[in-house]
């Protein structure tokens, strides 16, 4: 038998009794015999009960419960700490405002401690990561509190592994579209350097172009570009530490790891991923459309000639095997969108 079910029956049972009451009171009030209206007001208590209870008993409770069992527990922590701290204060204060004369004398106290409690828990949240630092002996440096007191426009960005190895960034930053400060973190270069040094020709090859790829941000960026020295001493994974990073600083991870950015996400984590960039701005091409565009190569189909457009999209053309290594006009017939990107289909103006 479930709560909701509970809470309705005793809903109902005590609005039911109320609602005999109410109709007795009414009865003397008019004169009347008491059965009709007691009878009256105990079937719609019963069904305001019946309906109405588990809306204003068991599912606020319930929406609470999953809100602090899914908080974390350093916030939780604040929170009730600053409920504390702001009664506090709001009770040293009520004692003046109770000297007021009324209604002033009990109104302005039940207010007092209403603001003070939700200041106080307010305060505490925001505040969290520099009060708990504190409390540990261990000031937030003076790069944290530049990060946490940007404007929300202006958050940093952290860079992952994945996404300076590849090397788009270089470009992105050239265009002026990112606005906060990229932030690399130390760990994060640590990694590149690891996989720079390793035995894999493949590995280290990656590393290497990472390398590269960073010493080109720092030459050619528009936006700025900072290698930071905070770290999450609790956490081993590199992944890890840039999401709890990410949450301590309040700002998005840029990356093309897809694990990442599911990970990131159920953590709340906001995630700028290239790969999805570079697909919405790919040039878009209705059937109907002509183009031109260099076939390179054969397709699956006989008969069929492959070409690319300057931003990678695959173009499939009818009977373009004879025109390899040219560049004829087409149309476009079909555009299919798939997990790699878009495709068009098209075939040759005669």
């Amino acid at each position: 038998m479930s709560a909701e079910f509970i809470s309705r029956i005793i809903g109902m049972i005590v609005l039911a009794i109320g609602g005999v009451f109410f109709g007795i009171y009414l009865a003397k009030l008019t004169g009347d015999h008491p059965t009709q209206y007691a009878s009256i007001f105990l079937l719609v208590g019963a069904l305001i009960g019946l309906i109405l209870t588990p809306y204003v008993t068991v599912r606020p409770f319930m929406a609470i419960r999953k809100r602090i069992r899914n908080m974390p527990a350093q916030q939780l922590l604040s929170s009730v700490l600053g409920l504390i701290v702001g009664l506090v204060i709001a009770g040293l204060i009520s004692f003046p405002l109770s000297m007021l004369p009324p209604p002033f004398s009990q109104i302005l106290p039940f207010v007092a401690a209403v603001l003070f409690g939700y200041f106080g828990i307010v305060i505490m949240i925001t505040r969290q990561h520099d009060i708990f630092s504190i409390i540990r002996g261990q000031l937030p440096s003076r790069s944290e509190r530049q990060a946490t007191d940007y404007h929300p426009s202006q958050r940093p960005i952290l860079l992952d592994t994945s996404v300076i190895i590849d090397g788009r960034i270089a470009d992105v930053s050239q265009t002026g579209f990112v606005d906060g400060e990229m932030l690399i973190p130390r760990f994060v270069l640590n990694e590149l350097q690891h996989i720079a040094d390793s035995s894999d020709t493949l590995r280290r090859n990656r590393g290497r172009r990472g390398l590269e790829m960073l010493h080109r941000l720092q030459e050619e960026s528009i936006t700025p570009i900072r290698i930071t020295d905070m770290d999450i001493e609790d956490v081993r994974e590199v992944d890890d530490k840039l999401v709890m990073l990410a949450k301590r600083l309040r700002c998005p991870i840029m990356t093309n790891d897809y694990n990442l950015n599911r990970v990131a996400e159920l953590q709340g984590v906001r995630v700028l991923n290239i790969n999805e960039l570079a697909n919405a701005v790919k040039a878009l091409f209705l059937p109907g459309e002509s183009l031109n565009v260099r076939i390179v190569q054969e397709g699956k189909e006989i008969g069929q000639g492959v070409g690319y457009l300057d931003d990678g999209t695959m173009v499939v053309v009818e009977d373009g095997k004879a025109y390899i290594d040219q560049a004829p006009d087409v149309m476009v017939t079909k555009v299919l969108q798939t997990a790699a990107g878009r495709m068009l289909f098209a075939r040759l103006i005669e």
